[in-house]
């Protein structure tokens, strides 16, 4: 277990009976990029059990914080929910992933799409200074069935604009867009159907998406994501990796169990 980090619990937030978050305590020699993934997990008969976790703290934070699913029988994410302060877990000592602004090219918008705890990696990346160096706008689009299930509202409509550093870049170029599909909100549909029908643009003030301007970032459930990558395709968007940058970027890889 040469390649992990053992850490310890501060603090646990349920926000509903399926969705959890938590903070760790971040060793100094852990680096990563606003976006990124890592492997988190704990023991499980002498053996880590593990599971990939986007970052939903940023980089420059002295702690580490994830956000996840409770699966009833989910093999880690059982025991994760029932953590307490003071308890271990293992991190692991790398971090990748492909949601990071270097695997783009330069742009005028950035969508950030993301459904349930596929908002993680995004909460990283508007609270990164350079997202607002790149970009105009920055529109972060979350997608839930259920309006409770919209975690960290508070933390993007409060307490972000009022960040010391940056919050004055935050309320002139973040806009949240959050949707539901199973009960009354003010946004309404699935994030598809809301880039198809125009009517994300029409609401938030800004021209469909177009290759030329705008640059997406995806990360959550793989039917939306399958759906999106379909749609940009058919607009000419590229995908783009490490290897080379593009229009848009998917991360497949985040807790499912």
């Amino acid at each position: 277990m040469s390649n992990l980090n053992e850490e310890r619990v501060l603090s646990i937030h349920h926000w509903t009976d399926t969705l959890f978050s938590f903070t760790t305590t971040r060793n100094p020699s852990f680096r990563f990029k606003n976006g990124q993934f890592t492997m988190i997990g704990i023991p499980v008969d002498g053996k880590p059990l593990l599971r990939a976790y986007s970052v939903v703290s940023p980089n420059y934070e002295e702690k580490l914080e994830f956000f996840s699913i409770k699966v009833p029988d989910g093999p880690l994410t059982s025991r994760l929910q029932h953590m307490k302060e003071g308890d271990p877990i293992i991190v692991s000592r790398k971090a990748t992933g492909t949601l990071v602004l270097d695997n783009l090219l330069p742009g005028r918008n950035l969508y950030l799409l993301g459904t349930g705890t596929g908002l993680a990696p995004f909460m990283s990346i508007i609270r990164d200074p350079e997202t607002y160096e790149r970009f105009e706008k920055v529109v972060l689009v979350h997608g839930c069935r259920q309006v409770d299930e919209l975690a960290y509202g508070e933390t993007i409509t409060k307490i972000l604009p009022e960040d010391e550093f940056l919050g004055e870049e935050i309320r002139q170029k973040l806009i949240y867009y959050p949707t539901v599909t199973r009960e009354p909100f003010r946004n309404r549909g699935r994030i598809t159907d809301l880039i198809s029908t125009n009517k994300l643009f029409e609401d938030i003030g800004l021209p469909s998406l177009d290759r030329e301007s705008d640059r997406v970032m995806l990360c959550g459930s793989p039917q939306m994501i399958q759906e999106l990558r379909t749609m940009l395709d058919e607009r000419g968007f590229v995908e783009g990796n490490h290897g080379e940058a593009g229009h848009f970027v998917i991360e497949k890889a985040f807790a499912e169990r």
